[in-house]
């Protein structure tokens, strides 16, 4: 089993910045993609930082230059730097990591998504 915890949620004014991360513990073998969502009340979850195995990263246009996702790979973490927050990026934030569990061979085992059970962030104006 492999568990996933987001932490570094908070309230903060409108242009400040947060830093969220996501640990992940338990049978891991390795840590594959990792996306970071978020939820609004009354809205869809939404994509809003991808990072690959490889550190390749992808934002959609609405974060972009404000959202960076990095990785500690010896840490089995993944941070989520959010700058120049605005009211609208007030949401539950959530990651979501593609584990491969190890045996107790300490070899690579089945591969699956988990998720975390999320981060309340609030950007007041």
């Amino acid at each position: 089993q492999v568990q996933l915890v987001e932490s570094g949620g908070g309230l903060v004014q409108a242009g400040g910045s947060l830093r969220l991360s996501c640990a992940a513990s338990g049978s891991i073998f390795s840590i594959n993609d990792v996306g970071w969502y978020r939820q609004a009340p009354g809205k869809q979850r939404e994509l809003v930082a991808f990072i690959t195995s490889g550190g390749s990263t992808n934002y959609p246009d609405y974060v972009k230059g404000r959202f960076t996702v990095s990785r500690d790979n010896a840490k089995n973490t993944v941070h989520l730097q959010m700058n120049s927050l605005l009211p609208e990026d007030t949401a539950v934030y959530y990651c979501n990591a593609v584990v491969t569990e190890a045996t107790v061979w300490g070899r690579g085992g089945t591969t699956r998504g988990y998720w975390g059970q999320g981060t309340q962030v609030t950007v007041s104006s």
